[in-house]
């Protein structure tokens, strides 16, 4: 088994051995299969049986005793879990299968989960802490840096499985890994020999260190489609699988190898990326890829941590220009720590008026795991505050408002939530800067906003007219996806309405890792100058009724993806994909996936494509971008049209 893990390390996946086809019934989405390396996996996955974990604890929900809770642990609310490397193992282990056992299937629960370890080693090689992770579930180390939480084990995805030869991880949404080391560690695991992270959108890794094999494609069950991702700040010590990912961004990282591209795999600031190769083909090595040696602008994430006193604080990196590798590679990450009293801890029973008080008494703001209802706004004022969630914290609008609002001011960060649409339309799910767009010196002190999700529909009705709009200059987007439900509750062209999913009005925004998909109009609409997208996945709605119903202009078809302003001068973008699938049993088309004023400078683009998901659907495509690229329809499906640079 061992030899035939090294060989799945080694292999070089190469795009042709993928072929589109759709997944179980009643979950739209859509991804890649296995082809011509079927045999391989076939093989694997028989071999595997006998290694898959145990059955996972049954209890609905998890405790720890009183006496092992730090003191002040009870502020970050029930169902934070806080482990020290003092405790049995065994009651780790039982708490973290618990929560798995409970959230590995709950995509459209209400409960929510954060699995914190203080710094120090967990498990050992004789006796490894492997365990799994599953929907709203936030695993995170405390330590300054990620190698003060060493983790002798693994901490996995795997497929979701749908009845036989159905397991997938389209779905596998809604769940990080942080600011930690792991040693991987897998001795009894049978096919599941390495560290998987089998995962597809809302799903970051950040900060971690992994000594070891690393897998983004559960290959241990079949057919192992997959639909992500986003890696920022870590470091890989042993290869990693790209496998089945149709697309991928890898930011500020360190790999020490990658095994393949599938349609769209980004690369920026990453030491050891692959070189660039676009489209895909052998003579430079492959491909797809999009390699950017440098990231223009970057703010890492803040986190938790606990420092040699026992105290919680949370600290806040620096921003960085021009950027490559880790931010801890040669020392300290730099940037400021905030003391623990400087944060307002709310729980989902606080009301949208307490928490505006504390925020505006001064106070930086942690949601923790839950569900918020919100009768009014929550208003985030201050120049350099930080709104941190634990847990996937759910933000939901009642009445129509727009659930958050940001002020043009320079350097507050937004981390680590998810906002549902509610019932009644609402105007908009966050919105950042006032009604004009204004600097505040963001330049050197930006706003950012570090893994924000958004739903229309899904979870439960809910529609918003646009589910993020950016007003301010110089903001960083890092790490968005923003879903009009094509499954789940409330899901219909008429029910979970949405126009666009992100709006940039502002100047000089840096975007990485854009996942917008299924709204009704234009997906994006870029208005500001100065902008870069580095990384941009969609796929257009699957449901227009009819292509009267879905018209941009009279005589032109359908709506682009995504829409730089005509007033537009000056944009940048790179490794941008935008894919079709009709399912009304109509023909459905786009005249065009990207649209961009003609005068742009020349080849402000590079890297698009477009894609024809299943033959099962109808329509598609036209062009790229403009009238530039070919046409992406039924009759050359699962072929990226491409356009290398434009204009």
């Amino acid at each position: 088994m061992s030899s035939l893990r090294t060989f799945l390390s080694q292999w070089h996946w190469q795009p042709e051995t993928w072929k589109t086809r759709r997944v179980h019934p009643g979950d739209g989405r859509l991804c890649r299969s296995i082809f011509s390396a079927g045999a391989l996996l076939a093989f694997m996955c028989v071999m595997a049986t006998s290694g898959i974990a145990g059955a996972l604890a049954t209890t609905s929900g998890v405790a720890l005793a009183a006496s092992e809770v730090p003191p002040s642990q009870s502020n970050f609310g029930p169902n934070v879990y806080i482990f020290n490397p003092g405790m049995p193992q065994s009651e780790i282990q039982a708490t973290v299968d618990a929560v798995a056992n409970q959230q590995i299937s709950n995509q459209f629960g209400t409960q929510r989960y954060a699995l914190l370890f203080e710094p120090g080693t967990y498990g050992s090689s004789t006796n490894p802490l492997n365990f799994q992770v599953g929907y709203y579930t936030t695993v995170a180390g405390l330590g300054l840096s990620p190698n003060d939480v060493v983790i002798n084990g693994s901490i996995d995805v795997r497929n979701q499985c749908f009845g036989a030869n159905n397991c997938i991880a389209l779905d596998n949404f809604w769940r990080s890994l942080s600011n930690l080391s792991i040693n991987v560690t897998t001795p009894h695991a049978g096919c599941y020999s390495g560290e998987f992270w089998a995962v597809s959108q809302a799903a970051p890794m950040r900060r971690v260190h992994v000594n070891g094999p690393t897998t983004l494609m559960d290959y241990c069950s079949g057919p192992s489609y997959a639909s992500g991702g986003f890696i920022a700040d870590s470091q890989f010590d042993g290869n990693v699988v790209n496998g089945s990912q149709q697309q991928w961004l890898v930011r500020n990282s360190k790999l020490s190898g990658w095994s393949n591209g599938v349609w769209n795999q980004v690369f920026s600031g990453a030491v050891g990326a692959p070189a660039q190769c676009f489209p895909a083909q052998s003579s430079c090595g492959g491909g797809p890829y999009t390699t950017l040696a440098t990231s223009p602008v970057t703010r890492e994430a803040p986190y938790l941590y606990m420092d040699s006193n026992k105290s919680y604080n949370v600290f806040v990196p620096s921003v960085q220009y021009n950027s490559v590798g880790t931010t801890w590679a040669s020392g300290a990450t730099p940037g400021l720590s905030i003391p623990i009293d400087k944060f307002f801890i709310a729980q989902p029973t606080d009301s949208a008026a307490t928490i505006n008080d504390a925020l505006d008494s001064g106070r930086n703001l942690i949601l923790t795991p839950g569900v918020y209802h919100l009768e009014q706004s929550i208003n985030v004022t201050r120049p350099d505050t930080v709104v941190l969630g634990l847990g996937f914290p759910t933000l939901i609008p009642e009445n129509g408002i727009v659930p958050m609002t940001v002020a043009s001011a320079k350097g507050i960060s937004l981390s680590g939530m998810i906002f549902d649409a509610g019932t009644t339309n609402s105007p908009e799910l966050l919105q950042v800067g006032s009604g004009h767009a204004r600097s505040d010196h963001e330049a050197s002190d930006p706003t950012t906003l570090q893994d924000v999700f958004f739903r229309i529909g899904g979870a439960e009705p809910g529609k918003a007219t646009s589910s993020l709009v950016v007003n301010s200059d110089n903001v960083i987007l890092d790490d968005i996806w923003a879903w009009r439900a094509d499954h789940g509750n409330g899901v219909g062209w008429n029910d979970n309405t949405a126009d666009t999913g992100v709006i940039v009005n502002g100047n000089n925004v840096t975007a990485y890792g854009l996942f917008v998909e299924h709204y009704q109009k234009y997906e994006v609409i870029w208005n500001g100058n100065g902008g870069t997208d580095i990384f941009f996945q969609n796929e257009m709605p699957y449901d227009p009724p009819s292509q009267a119903v879905w018209m941009e202009a009279p005589g032109v078809d359908g709506w682009a993806a995504f829409k730089v302003a005509n007033s537009v001068t000056s944009f940048s973008g790179y490794g941008m994909g935008s894919y079709s699938f009709f399912n009304q049993g109509v023909d459905i088309y786009a005249a065009r996936a990207f649209e961009v004023p003609t005068t742009l400078p020349a080849s402000s683009l590079h890297d698009l494509l477009t894609i024809f998901l299943s033959t099962s659907g109808s329509g598609g495509i036209l062009h790229v971008i403009n009238d530039a690229g070919g046409s992406s329809t039924r009759a050359n499906p699962d072929v990226p049209v491409t356009v290398v640079s434009y204009p």
